[in-house]
């Protein structure tokens, strides 16, 4: 799944929020505060066309994040532990055969759909035949063949082992066949009438306001404290940001530069912030086919000296995407248990002399201050990134300083955000942050990587990760044990060998870990994840708000 990136804008007005004052103090009685029982949640991402397809990335209701609230998941998953087994949802047990070929999942009896019609193991075929069917909307492009349903019970049958896909096999929603069974183009139906087993349904939509409120009767579990959910879509970061300081917004997910001046302190009572890390990274991706960054010396070098607390500090604001700087990539805690004995516990310190040496013995000259290939080229980099993406600029401007200390000279180039993501689906770019998918495991992370089946010579577009055109036949052949292994001790081989070439190749340079953060108040409501208690990350857009929300009570 693609880690949701919100398009971070440069915040120039942002400490003009230091005039806002924030609602004050905590009331003594919780339904005087808040009589309605409602939950405002907000994103920063414009007006929005009404789109309710549960199955596209880019419908409102997904967007927005409602998506979780009407339709539910068959096994929740804390991407925040993703080690600990999911939680039984409208799938009570699921069984895989010993080579990850066959799943027998169980159907939780007793849901109703929201119309009052139950929910039964055929409804739960028929989502996955309509993703099997439908390219459009398999997003995750999950080889689904077999496919059938007896009793409270579906059977899954694939013509390879699923063990990378078990997450987003089991994290599936669910629909019901009889309201779409009659739709004629499932990937272009805007579903005026969304009908899920979730606890609440669409009660009305405009481009900026979207609310749900909650069921009369029917649902499953106990019913959630919270009555009604408002969804706002703020034009911009700025709006976003004053809504959270108002008060008007007690959810969100938004970069915050001096987050502490602008947000935490206007009320450290109530406003709240918490963006644990997960297995995916943000970092320096180079084009691999381009000299002299084809050589993995020059590409360790860059990784000694870039510095990882001055991006997390300055660039990141000290919390939105964590430090990385595992030797692997593999982002901790989060990663811990997959890192390889030799590995664990190694971290990357900046390490100026030791790139130096590095480079000397490559083949690399000095001329003064400036470092120059074997053949006796200056070593240059441009260093392209979307014009609004304030995080990442500060990053690449701190990279270029630290790649001044061995002689490189960097450039940072702002452009269109629409051209940016061309050059990095043709591959034409030298250098620039970019991010990698997230999963269960890091399988996925590497994959996006080093997989040689993704790759794409520069000039070609479709890309599907591998951005860096890296290619190394043995990392694509470790992917894909991984993927295939019939034991775990295969399985263990292959990831220490994926571990290994990252760090001998550096095909990137993790600096981050994404995050699966949020920003929130516990003015009016409390029982939200944090440190102490990490059931499920923090960001309203993903399946776990539905946890979320069931977890929040009245504040007292």
């Amino acid at each position: 799944m693609r880690v949701k990136r919100s398009i971070v804008a440069a915040l120039v007005a942002v400490m003009a929020l230091g005039g806002l004052t924030a609602c004050s103090g905590g009331s003594s009685n919780a339904a005087q505060s808040n009589p309605d029982q409602v939950l405002n949640v907000g994103k920063p991402d414009g007006p929005q066309s009404e789109n309710n397809n549960p199955f596209l990335e880019t419908s409102a209701l997904s967007n927005m994040g409602y998506r979780w609230m009407i339709y539910e998941p068959l096994v929740m998953h804390n991407r925040v532990k993703p080690q600990e087994p999911g939680k039984p949802w409208l799938a009570t047990k699921w069984d895989w055969s010993d080579n990850y070929k066959k799943l027998v999942l169980t159907v939780r009896d007793g849901v109703k759909f929201s119309d009052n019609q139950p929910m039964t193991a055929e409804d739960v075929a028929y989502t996955f035949q309509l993703l099997r069917d439908n390219k459009a909307l398999n997003v995750d492009a999950v080889p689904y063949k077999d496919i059938a349903a007896a009793g409270n019970q579906v059977t899954l049958g694939f013509e390879t082992s699923q063990f990378v896909n078990q997450l987003k096999i089991l994290q599936t929603l669910v629909v019901p066949k009889h309201a779409w069974q009659s739709v004629k183009d499932p990937a272009l139906d805007t579903v005026k009438n969304p009908i899920g087993t979730g606890p609440y349904t669409l009660k009305s939509f405009t481009p900026q306001t979207m609310i749900v409120t909650r069921r009369d009767a029917g649902y499953w579990q106990e019913a959630p404290k919270v009555k009604e959910i408002r969804y706002t879509s703020y034009t911009d970061n700025n709006a976003q940001v004053a809504a959270l300081v108002s008060g008007a917004s007690e959810w969100s997910f938004v970069f915050i530069p001096n987050y502490k001046a602008v947000y935490t302190n206007k009320d450290p009572q109530h406003y709240k912030l918490w963006f644990p890390a997960q297995l995916a990274v943000h970092g320096l991706w180079f084009n691999t086919e381009k000299a002299p960054w084809n050589d993995a010396k020059l590409r360790q070098a860059v990784s000694k000296v870039i510095n990882r607390d001055d991006i997390f500090n300055q660039g990141e604001a000290g919390y939105f995407y964590p430090k990385n700087d595992q030797v692997t990539g593999i982002p901790t805690p989060a990663g811990d248990s997959f890192i390889a004995p030799q590995y664990k516990g190694q971290t990357v310190q900046v390490d100026v002399p030791g790139a130096k040496s590095l480079l000397t013995g490559a083949g690399y000259k000095f001329n003064d201050d400036k470092l120059a290939d074997p053949s006796g080229k200056p070593v240059t980099i441009k260093l392209t990134v979307p014009s609004g993406w304030s995080d990442y600029i500060t990053d690449l401007e701190i990279i270029k300083d630290n790649l001044a200390q061995i002689g490189i000279t960097a450039t940072v180039e702002k452009m269109n955000q629409d051209a940016w993501i061309k050059s990095v689906d043709t591959g034409d770019f030298e250098g620039l942050m970019h991010w990698t998918n997230d999963g269960a495991t890091p399988y996925d992370m590497y994959r996006d990587v080093m997989d040689g089946t993704r790759y794409k010579p520069t000039g070609q577009g479709g890309i599907n990760g591998n951005y860096g055109r890296f290619k190394n036949d043995e990392a694509t052949k470790a992917l894909e044990t991984y993927a295939n292994a019939e034991d775990d001790t295969a399985r263990t081989a292959a990831m220490a060998t994926l571990q290994k070439i990252m760090i001998d190749q550096q095909p990137m340079v993790p600096t981050s870990a994404a995050n699966s953060g949020g920003e929130y108040s516990t003015k009016n409501w409390v029982g939200w994840p944090d440190e102490a208690n990490p059931y499920g990350p923090a960001q309203p857009t993903l399946r776990n708000a539905l946890d979320i929300v069931l977890h929040l009570k009245p504040a007292a």
